[in-house]
């Protein structure tokens, strides 16, 4: 079973559950694909909190993940192994090509060390799980991961665990994608996507159960608005608890629950079809 649960020993162990990690068949990540990771605590270059609730965490190398693949197009890889990365919610694959060259890529849902992967501009390549090519030649139905939207830029989208885009309608240059946030947008039918569903499906059901594995994460606590004085936050101050007569926001005003945050004149709008479910068109439900 992937999530294993605690036995109830304490408070801490009470609620909490962890992964056991199956699908990882290599132990040992390759040196020669990591660099530093800094940090920055949630300051700017002046040494200003720019972004609240950042901080601490436990100190981890960044693994460098090939989401562009342009000059791997006709080299066979081999799966030499599938790995934990602390980065990301996924699972990843070193993949080693006929040319010697080592590199990491998001590990698809059934990935098994040993398996070929190929990349294509063409549709010379079989559609099966792991394989990378442009949408114009993946078959309608299929689900796909690590999706551009731009070509050339690399995969923007449906990139954590479990998820996956559905190949529904082509036509007129646009493929058109449901999302897994239930979105449906067109894109063009030159930007590349993997085949398959993205693995470790079942990091969403793993519970922390304390705050502690939370600070190791890197996330500090963030104090109520309603707690804080009048002049630190627009929901502070008054006499007890007082919502202040306006939505939920941040310290900055900024709506928190139910506001528009995209820009509306971004150019990617005329390309959404319907958004998401909780925002359609732009409005609350």
């Amino acid at each position: 079973m992937p999530i294993r649960i605690y036995k109830r020993t304490s408070a801490g162990r009470r609620n909490a559950s962890v992964l056991t990690h199956e699908e990882v068949t290599k132990f040992t990540p390759e040196h020669s694909l990591m660099e530093p990771r800094p940090r920055t605590g949630g300051r700017n270059h002046q040494g200003k909190i720019t972004a609240r609730g950042i901080g601490g965490g436990v100190k981890r190398m960044y693994r460098i993940v090939d989401f562009k693949k342009r000059d791997r197009n006709g080299v066979l890889g081999t799966v030499v192994g599938i790995e934990y990365d602390p980065n990301r919610s996924c699972h990843i694959a070193l993949v080693q090509y006929a040319d010697g060259e080592k590199r990491y890529v998001i590990a698809p849902l059934g990935l098994r060390t040993g398996q070929t992967l190929e990349c294509s501009s063409t549709g010379a390549v079989e559609p099966s799980t792991g394989n990378t090519m442009p949408l114009a030649f993946v078959p309608t139905g299929l689900d796909v991961h690590c999706v551009e939207l731009t070509p050339g830029r690399g995969a923007q989208m449906c990139r954590s665990a479990g998820t996956y885009a559905r190949l529904t309608n082509k036509e007129n240059g646009f493929a058109t994608l449901v999302l897994p946030s239930g979105e449906t947008r067109m894109v063009p039918l030159t930007c590349r996507a993997t085949i398959g569903q993205v693995g470790n499906p079942d990091h969403r059901l793993r519970m922390l159960g304390k705050a502690g594995l939370t600070r190791l994460k890197g996330r500090r606590p963030k104090t109520r608005g309603i707690a804080k004085s009048h002049h630190a936050h627009p929901l502070g101050g008054g006499s007890g608890r007082s919502k202040g007569n306006r939505p939920p926001c941040g310290p900055t005003g900024v709506h928190a629950k139910g506001g528009n945050t995209r820009n509306p004149n971004k150019h990617s709008s005329r390309l959404i079809i319907r958004r998401r479910s909780s925002k359609r068109y732009g409005q609350k439900k």
